[in-house]
């Protein structure tokens, strides 16, 4: 489920937090992607889409919501609904957590487009 929803990022952020922390990441794969993401009721889109509004609305988990966007993105979601997602939450969470957002979202798009354009990272 893990590499579904986050490709080969997510083994990545796992096989480095086994190195410091085995048990955590053991965690942190199990309860989320072996039971909760597995479950049949939303499909990754809509999983992805919650994600990203919650870690939005935290406004204190900048590298997870980074991680998040780019899984959206991977699990099919477009840059202007993960936008519509993050501007969403500055109804709920206020203009500071959706102002953040956005600069994750613009980090993760510049990335990405390095990545598609072959100019890596």
């Amino acid at each position: 489920m893990l590499s579904q929803v986050d490709g080969t990022a997510g083994e990545q952020v796992v096989a480095k937090l086994a190195e410091f922390a085995p048990d955590f990441a053991r965690l942190l794969v199990e309860f989320p992607f072996g039971d909760v993401y597995a479950r049949p009721q939303l499909g990754l889109r809509e999983r992805e889409i919650a994600t990203i509004a919650a870690l939005t609305a935290m406004g204190t988990a900048r590298p997870q919501l980074e991680v998040h966007i780019a899984a959206g993105l991977h699990v099919g979601l477009t840059r202007e609904e993960i936008m519509e997602v993050i501007m969403q939450m500055a109804v709920y969470a206020g203009f500071p957590a959706a102002l953040n957002g956005i600069a994750a979202a613009r980090e993760v798009f510049r990335r990405h487009d390095a990545a598609r354009d072959g100019g890596g990272a």
